[in-house]
């Protein structure tokens, strides 16, 4: 989808819908609306105006520092910030309390996610388009989109609670429905496929939605999506005793529907995948089917300048080292190939830790997701980013010290380094992906794998093994880099990972379709869903570790280095802040940082966070609970709340 008047129509929307908010603080809905509206497309299309940027977020708006997504609350862009709340990357300071397990049961009506407002929207607005004196496929149209909105909305509360009502209606105080019990998981998932089904059948094929609206294709893309959640769900959350085969095989259906349809973004600059995430607009990407673009001097955001910042004087975050090792080397193995722990043996290609050079000789992805020191990021002059000229300024390590990568493994995805863009301030124009064909293809492997398990040859070549070729992996000279279906690679590993925190085997096949998700769509919010899908919250208890601090890296880092020395060329210039062991940073016995090292929750001990298995669905507010004795609160929380 084209977006270049995407936040044309936003602002419009932002405009009504403070306007909107007003009153409806102050009226009831329909003694304000109803009087005067809902005759006209034009009013069809400004109500669900205000709807657009509630669920395609993007990188957000004005200073980029809201939070979003509760009950886990990303402050910032939720694409860039989002994996706070997994096993990818570590933030400076403590913990989220989320990931500690310390957040209790919140007690306002409506906090923790429990929040009803923008359903209400929706239904208050499916209840009266039909007023309109339009054609039936307009009105089918519109309310498409409704439904889409729905069944978003829907699909995030039902991940988050599990059981939740299902309401078909705007409600007043007298409603009965504020007083019944949840509906079941089984009823509310099957009314949200039928809502994302009415909204493909009703939104308009691509090409003919008018410019900045959705159509079908991006319809079919959230059906798969949420299509593969409760599938998966189902299958691994045994239980609930539910049969998630009907949701896989609609998952299929609408991957079915798109593939073919739209390509991998390809590019000449060495590091497409990267780029990609770097762009000003979708016009020549291939791939994006849901993206939101911003519009100079109008509406934009100041993405880049927060999350420079971020990098150099706030909170900033750091890949682990668990997301690292997950990566293959460049010949399609993992970094192990056989052997126990304590006794692997290594690739060939592997170099081991400590100087950056666990990122040689890897899958092109890792050093366009987490940066080569003096790539990408050099030491700051003039915001230019240039080695000739201004020379390495190596990562932060520090635990609690604002701008420190606390890992020493620093994320560029997202990252421009254009200060014209940073110099944007608010109005920054940086385009977010919201869907894009690469997950697509994902969701198609693991949805074939796990429900039929016979994903074949010419659908890993088609997913898998095209995602590798666009990320510049060489089967010419590797050979192994191809995916080959029973040929699978072993990976002790994470193979033992595997068999010591999950309680189902995964097969080799599934093994490299979950790595590849993760690597592929690394911080792009995806990885907290995917670990509770999967039933494998206790991935969250592996160690959280960064780079390995050898001699050579201890010597960079100890002071004589901090000063960049202006008489040598920027090549040769090169900045490292002074750590001291035990003091800045804290490293286990083999001589990697720990993440979160003096974390103030008890249950966090030398960077392993706890997990226990009632954290899979999250709590309902107190007071909604007294308002609606019906609403009984989701197991293991009360129980929990004595030990934190």
């Amino acid at each position: 989808m084209k977006l270049k008047n995407y936040l044309a129509i936003i602002c419009l929307s932002a405009a009504f819908t403070a306007c909107n908010d007003d009153f409806m603080e102050r009226y009831p809905l329909d003694q304000v609306i109803d009087e005067n509206f809902w005759t006209t497309e034009s009013d069809l299309k400004l109500y669900l105006n205000g709807l657009y940027p509630t669920y395609v977020i993007g990188h957000g708006d004005g200073w980029s520092q809201s939070k979003y997504i509760t009950p886990l609350p990303v402050t910032g862009s939720p694409l860039a910030y989002g994996d706070f709340y997994s096993d990818n990357c570590v933030r400076t300071g403590s913990e989220p309390i989320e990931l500690a397990g310390m957040n209790k049961i919140p007690t306002s009506a409506g906090s923790g996610g429990w929040s009803w407002t923008n359903l209400r929207k929706i239904n208050f607005f499916l209840e009266r388009y039909q007023r309109a004196q339009l054609s039936q496929d307009l009105l089918d149209r519109y309310a498409g989109e409704a439904y889409f909105f729905k069944a978003w909305d829907y699909y995030r509360k039902v991940l988050i609670f599990g059981d939740v009502p299902w309401l078909t209606r705007d409600l007043n105080v007298d409603s009965e429905e504020l007083y019944a019990p949840r509906t079941p998981r089984s009823e509310v998932m099957d009314s949200v496929l039928s809502c994302i089904n009415k909204a493909v059948a009703g939104l308009p094929e691509k090409g003919k939605e008018e410019n900045g609206r959705l159509n079908k294709d991006m319809a079919n893309f959230l059906k798969a999506r949420i299509c593969l959640f409760e599938g998966t769900y189902r299958k691994y959350h045994t239980e609930l005793g539910l049969d998630g085969s009907k949701f896989l095989q609609e998952c299929l259906t609408a991957c079915n529907a798109l593939l073919g349809k739209y390509t991998l973004y390809t590019d000449n600059s060495g590091e497409p995948y990267w780029k990609m995430f770097t762009a000003y607009n979708f016009d020549n990407n291939p791939e994006v089917i849901l993206g939101r673009t911003y519009i100079q001097d109008q509406f934009g955001h100041a993405f880049q300048r927060y999350y420079d910042q971020n990098n150099s004087n706030r909170q900033a975050m750091g890949a682990t080292r668990g997301f690292i090792d997950e990566y293959l080397c460049a010949d399609g193995r993992p970094i192990y190939l056989s052997g126990t722990e304590g006794h692997y043996e290594s690739n060939p290609l592997f170099e081991g830790y400590g100087m950056w050079k666990e990122l040689e000789n890897r899958d092109p992805r890792l050093t366009q997701t987490v940066c080569r020191p003096g790539e990408h990021v050099t030491i700051y002059e003039g915001g230019v980013v240039s080695l000739g000229q201004n020379g390495i300024n190596y990562p932060k390590l520090n635990y609690n010290t604002s701008g420190s990568t606390v890992t020493g493994y620093r994320i560029i995805k997202h990252w421009m380094g254009d200060m014209e863009e940073q110099d944007r301030v608010t109005n920054g124009l940086q385009a977010a992906i919201e869907f894009r064909y690469a997950e697509l293809l994902l969701m198609y492997a693991e949805a074939k794998c796990v429900l039929e398990g016979t994903l074949s040859q010419e659908d890993v070549d088609l997913t898998i093994n095209a995602l590798r070729k666009r990320a510049g992996f060489d089967f010419n000279k590797y050979p192994s880099a191809r995916l080959m279906v029973g040929q699978e690679p072993g990976d002790p590993r994470l193979d033992q990972i595997y068999a010591k925190k999950l309680d189902y085997e995964v097969s080799p096949l599934l093994r490299e379709i979950r790595r590849e998700r993760r690597i592929e769509l690394a911080m792009e919010n995806r990885r907290y869903e995917d670990l509770m899908r999967w039933k494998a919250g206790n991935l969250l208890t592996i160690p959280i570790r960064g780079t390995k601090m050898t001699d050579e890296m201890l010597e960079l880092y100890s002071g004589a280095h901090e000063k960049k020395d202006t008489s040598k060329p920027g090549a040769e210039r090169f900045s490292a802040t002074k750590v001291t062991v035990d003091k800045d940073i804290f490293l286990d016995e083999d001589g990697f940082l720990i993440g979160y090292p003096k974390s103030p929750y008890k249950h966090t001990i030398k960077g392993e966070l706890p997990w226990s298995d009632y954290r899979y669905v999250w709590p309902i507010p107190r007071e909604e609970i007294t308002m609606n004795p019906q609403l009984e609160q989701n197991k293991g929380w009360e129980e929990a709340e004595n030990d934190k």
